[in-house]
């Protein structure tokens, strides 16, 4: 079968509820993909930052292939060995005192809306059902029904009401306007520290310490979504730490199984993750013994590896190029780390024929909110890499 064959084939019977470039990859190798015509790429998504670590790392696989030939699911009704040393390793990394794992991003911003509330109401001493959380303008955390209740993108909410109430939306990047919205009814402030999917949106310069400091004069929690951004992405561990700011909860996925396996957890205070007693939450396969080892896996990689120092140096490389383009397409270059986008002016016609050409070139990437092209290579990437990368973008912005 070719690439005509598949696509015919997915159209047929697949929903339709995604748009993706028409390349039909087959194999994956550290920051390469090949496609079923035999055609190699570079990788310049990541999977949207689940392959921070590359495709196919070979300690992960290992401890996926070990792992599954001796147990890959107990469900939580029995403990299993590999859960209580994630649990350990992933507190001890990241400072917090409690984690609680789950399988998708979505899943994991859903526990922690449930744990703020509850919080709310048994530690705060909210009245019952009058919890508020607050949630920022352009934010992407998921597309559940109670998420896309706060999104402010319109199609996320077409045809899919009635919405979760309990929510308020401020501008991003906004904290006097965050203070202005809290009430004795507040819980949570829940925040993307870089909006990815709006664009790669990166708030102004001391944003983050602020709202942390009126998150805590209000008694107010500060949920940070690290689930994109996070996990070295941005040449930190968190984005927060760019403005050594520790939130109250945050969320994890993607890169955490380093593309393996659907893997996500919340990481909190005692007293938030406390709330949660034996039947309040769960799922079968959360905390499942594959999940866990390939996580530890996939964390010890990242770190043991000098990935977030790569993605910290040759982030700041590639956009210093990229700034440096003279193409009549470019408004603005904006990232950190290894995650930047390219914001296009409106009469370019769009992202999506750039990232078209720029795959006939051999380079991955995917547009966002229409202008805007996202980088986002894995973070084993070197620096010939990235200049082999940047021939190609340039030629492409200046061409086309």
């Amino acid at each position: 079968m070719n690439t005509q064959d598949f696509i015919a084939l997915e159209e047929r019977y697949n929903a339709r509820n995604y748009k993706p470039l028409n390349v039909v990859l087959e194999r994956g190798e550290g920051i390469w993909v090949w496609d079923v015509e035999g055609n190699r790429y570079l990788d310049f998504l990541s999977a949207y930052s689940a392959l921070n670590q590359g495709h196919v790392h070979p300690r992960i696989l290992q401890t996926m292939i070990e792992q599954a030939s001796r147990l890959p699911l107990t469900s939580r009704a029995f403990r299993n060995d590999q859960l209580p040393l994630l649990a350990q390793e992933i507190c001890e990394l990241t400072g917090f005192d409690m984690m609680l794992p789950m399988n998708s991003g979505a899943e994991a911003v859903e526990t922690a809306l449930k744990a703020a509330r509850k919080w709310g109401y048994q530690v705060k001493g909210v009245p019952e059902n009058r919890a508020e959380i607050i949630t920022c303008h352009g934010n992407f955390q998921g597309r559940t029904i109670s998420v896309i209740s706060f999104s402010t993108e319109a199609q996320y909410r077409e045809g899919f009401g009635p919405f979760t109430p309990g929510f308020v939306t401020v501008p991003y990047g906004d904290a006097d306007a965050l203070e202005a919205a809290i009430t004795p009814n507040t819980v949570a402030f829940s925040v993307e520290p870089i909006q990815g999917e709006a664009g790669v949106i990166i708030p102004p310069d001391g944003y983050l310490r602020r709202i942390r400091d009126i998150c805590t004069r209000h008694n107010v929690l500060l949920i940070a979504d690290e689930i994109q951004c996070g996990l070295g992405r941005t040449g930190q561990l968190f984005a927060t730490d760019w403005e050594d700011v520790k939130p109250d909860v945050v969320t994890i996925g993607k890169a955490l199984s380093g593309g393996f396996y659907p893997v996500s957890a919340v990481l909190a205070r005692r007293d938030v993750l406390g709330v949660f007693r034996p039947g309040d939450h769960g799922s079968t396969f959360g905390g499942n013994p594959l999940a866990c080892a390939v996580a530890r896996s996939a964390l010890k990689v990242l770190v043991e590896e000098g990935m977030i120092e790569n993605a910290r140096h040759l982030g700041e490389y590639l956009k210093g190029r990229l700034e440096r383009i003279e193409s009549e397409h470019i408004a603005e270059v904006r990232g950190r780390g290894l995650l930047i986008g390219v914001e296009l002016k409106p009469q370019a016609g769009g992202a999506r024929r750039f990232c078209e050409m720029l795959m006939q070139h051999g380079l991955l990437c995917k547009e966002t909110h229409d202008n805007v092209i996202r980088f986002a290579p894995p973070l084993i990437i070197t620096r010939p890499d990235i200049d082999w990368a940047f021939e190609r973008i340039e030629q492409v912005l200046m061409t086309a």
